[in-house]
């Protein structure tokens, strides 16, 4: 046995003991926090460890402490990034292609040649790769966030559309017959019964499109930006052999992905709180 090997099982012995008597305790609110924070600086632990024990050239993997101070190094750049995908590109993107898709449901709702004709041509777009439109999109749009924002739009489109159609259709029969004997309008039903009944599903639409909208942002950045974005800065410190202000993006990369996702999760908790899936 490898001498380094030893104070790697050391680790990953003492954390898995210790999460094991934390999810042994009564459940509660730190309880169910401290197991994922215990079990993910383990693996920043055995990640240093690694590293340093084995002598990993920086280039394949940079140790977790040279991507903390490289992060604290550039956070004017890494700020400039962010902006420029996150704020611009992807959430951009993420509003207009989510309002638009939430908006044609509704009008799909009203059609049923809309339903059969434009479904199964959405699940067909939906299907194309993003290497293979990012590009054409970045050559309509311009270099700049627009296009990004464009890649953005047709990614969450399609999603978000079969979820809220989904939603829409999600009420029983006997609840849309007793809105018809209150004589309810198709709007009146529309808003007091059904967008109800749909915010489930709307939700579960509006989380999957936090992650394909940073994804497609950045992807849409190797095809074509200016010299500033997470995209652009990951492709050219790729080619420096950066590899340490590569993770640096990353990071900053699944923070803001995170941090988006549980902003609509706790959005989905105030307004469908009624729903079995919030109950504790």
């Amino acid at each position: 046995m490898s001498p380094g090997l030893l104070p790697l099982l050391a680790v990953w012995g003492f954390s898995w003991w210790l999460n094991a008597r934390i999810a042994a305790l009564p459940k509660s609110r730190a309880t169910k926090l401290a197991v994922p924070v215990i079990f993910g600086l383990t693996i920043l632990v055995l990640w240093q460890l690694v590293v340093r024990i084995y002598d990993v050239p920086g280039v394949i993997l940079p140790a977790p402490t040279d991507i903390w101070a490289r992060l604290t190094a550039e956070v004017p750049t890494l700020w400039e990034d962010f902006v420029q995908t996150f704020v611009k590109g992807a959430l951009s993107g993420y509003v207009m292609g989510c309002a638009a898709a939430f908006v044609t449901a509704v009008l799909i709702d009203r059609s049923p040649f809309l339903q059969k004709g434009l479904l199964p041509v959405g699940n067909f777009i939906a299907a194309l790769p993003i290497i293979g439109t990012a590009p054409i999109l970045v050559m309509w749009f311009g270099f700049d966030w627009e296009s990004k924002a464009a890649v953005v739009v047709v990614m969450v489109f399609f999603p978000m559309l079969v979820n809220t159609v989904a939603g829409l259709s999600a009420t029983e029969s006997m609840q849309r017959d007793l809105m018809k004997t209150y004589a309810a309008s198709y709007w009146q039903t529309l808003f007091r019964l059904r967008l109800p009944a749909a915010m489930p599903f709307v939700f579960n639409g509006l989380k999957i499109c936090t992650t394909l909208a940073l994804i497609g942002a950045i992807v849409a950045e190797f095809f074509g930006s200016p010299i500033k974005g997470m995209g652009f800065r990951i492709s050219t410190e790729v080619g420096r052999l950066g590899l340490d202000m590569v993770w640096a993006e990353i990071t900053v990369a699944a923070l803001a992905g995170s941090a988006f996702y549980g902003a609509v999760a706790v959005a989905e908790r105030a307004v469908t709180f009624w729903h079995p899936s919030q109950r504790k």
